[in-house]
C-alpha cells in the first residue's frame, strides 16, 4: 500500500464526508493505493456515524476507529499510527484547514527525495493575530531546544512520514506538537519541510485554546529532560546531588574552623549554632541527599510506566 492517511478528529461531522471525497480524488487522480484511517477522539456530535456510513460505502479503503472518551490528539495520533499500512503515512487535521492536494508532493519528497519525515509549514496563516504570534514565539523556542533549525512549524497537521518513523515513535501527552523532535530522538534525521497551503476552517470552531502555548513549553522542557536525560537521570541528579554536597562539605570545614579558632582564642566566643554556614551546610547536605535518591529511583524507573499509552476503545471498523 502506497498511503495512509491518518485523521484524528474531535466533532467534525460535518466536515468529515468533504473531506474524505477530496482525500479519494486526490488518490484516484494520482493512482495512489491507499486507506484513510479516522480516529474519534470521543466526538458528541454524530462524528461516528459518518464516519460509519464513509466505512460502509468504501470498505476498501476506510477504517475508523472510536475513542470511548476525549483522550486528546497524541492519542489519537498513536492509535492511527498503530494502525497505518502505508509505506508513506499522511496527517491531517479534520477541519478541511490542510489540503488534501499537497498529498502527492509530500509522497514524492519520501520516496525520492529520502526524508524520513516532511512538516507541513502554513506560511500564510489564516488565523487571528492572539494565535499567529504566540505560535511564531513558541516555534522559535522549539527549535533552540530540539536542534531543528530548519523547521518553521512544528505543530502543522499535515505531515508525511516513512512508515518505519511512525513505528518506532510514541506519541503521548500533548507530544504531538513534539513529533520532529521525537523523531529526531529516535534516529530518523533527515528531516524536511514544505510550504502548504493554509484555509480558513469552513465548520465549527477551533479545540485549542492559549492554554496549549503553556502545556507546550512544559511538555518541551519534558521532551527535552528525557532527550538528555531519560535513560540516566543519575547523570542530572547526581551532578547536582555532588554539587550540594561539595558545597555543605565546604560549609562544614568552614564552621569547624572557626569553632578551632575560637576555641584557642580566649576572647573570641563561637556557637556553631549561630553561624549562617552550619544552616548551609545543612541545607546541602539534605539536598545532596535527595538529589541523589531523586536519581536513584529515576534510574529504577528509566522511563514512565508501560501503560501510559492504553485507551479505551469502544468500536472499530
Amino acid at each position: 500500500m502506497d498511503i495512509s492517511v491518518v485523521v484524528p478528529l474531535y466533532n467534525e461531522a460535518e466536515s468529515l464526508p468533504e473531506l474524505y471525497e477530496w482525500i479519494a480524488r486526490v488518490m484516484r487522480d494520482n493512482g495512489f493505493s491507499y486507506e484513510a484511517v479516522f480516529v474519534d477522539d470521543g466526538s458528541t456530535d454524530g462524528s461516528w456515524e459518518v464516519i460509519r456510513k464513509l466505512q460502509e460505502a468504501d470498505p476498501d479503503h476506510v477504517r475508523g476507529v472510536r475513542f470511548s472518551r476525549n483522550y486528546g490528539k497524541s492519542p489519537a495520533l498513536n492509535t492511527g499510527f498503530q494502525r497505518a499500512q502505508g509505506d508513506v503515512v499522511i496527517t491531517m487535521d479534520a477541519d478541511l484547514q490542510d489540503s488534501p492536494d499537497e498529498i502527492p508532493e509530500l509522497y514524492r519528497m519520501i520516496t525520492e527525495e529520502g526524508y524520513d519525515l516532511v512538516s507541513g509549514w502554513k506560511k500564510k496563516r489564516y488565523d487571528p493575530l492572539s494565535k499567529t504570534l504566540p505560535t511564531k514565539l513558541f516555534n522559535a523556542t522549539a527549535r533552540k531546544v530540539s536542534g531543528i533549525k530548519n523547521l518553521h512549524d512544528f505543530n502543522c497537521g499535515l505531515k508525511a512520514y516513512r512508515k518505519e518513523v511512525v513505528k518506532h515513535i510514541e506519541v503521548y501527552g500533548d507530544m504531538h506538537r513534539y513529533i520532529p523532535y521525537l523523531a529526531k530522538n529516535a534516529g530518523y534525521k533527515k528531516i524536511g519541510e514544505k510550504v502548504v497551503h493554509h484555509q480558513a476552517r469552513k465548520y465549527g470552531k477551533t479545540k485549542f485554546g492559549l492554554d496549549r502555548f503553556v502545556n507546550g513549553y512544559l511538555d518541551l522542557g519534558t521532551l527535552w529532560f528525557q532527550s538528555r536525560f531519560g535513560i540516566k537521570p543519575m547523570h542530572l541528579f547526581g551532578l547536582l546531588g555532588s554539587l550540594m554536597f561539595a558545597v555543605g562539605f565546604l560549609a562544614v570545614l568552614t564552621v569547624l574552623v572557626l569553632k578551632i579558632v575560637s576555641m584557642c582564642s580566649e576572647n573570641y566566643a563561637f556557637y556553631v549554632t549561630n553561624s549562617v554556614y552550619f544552616y548551609l551546610a545543612l541545607a546541602c547536605m539534605v539536598m545532596g541527599l535527595q538529589f541523589f535518591l531523586t536519581g536513584f529511583i529515576g534510574e529504577l524507573i528509566t522511563r514512565n510506566s508501560a501503560e501510559r499509552n492504553n485507551y479505551l476503545i469502544a468500536e472499530e471498523l
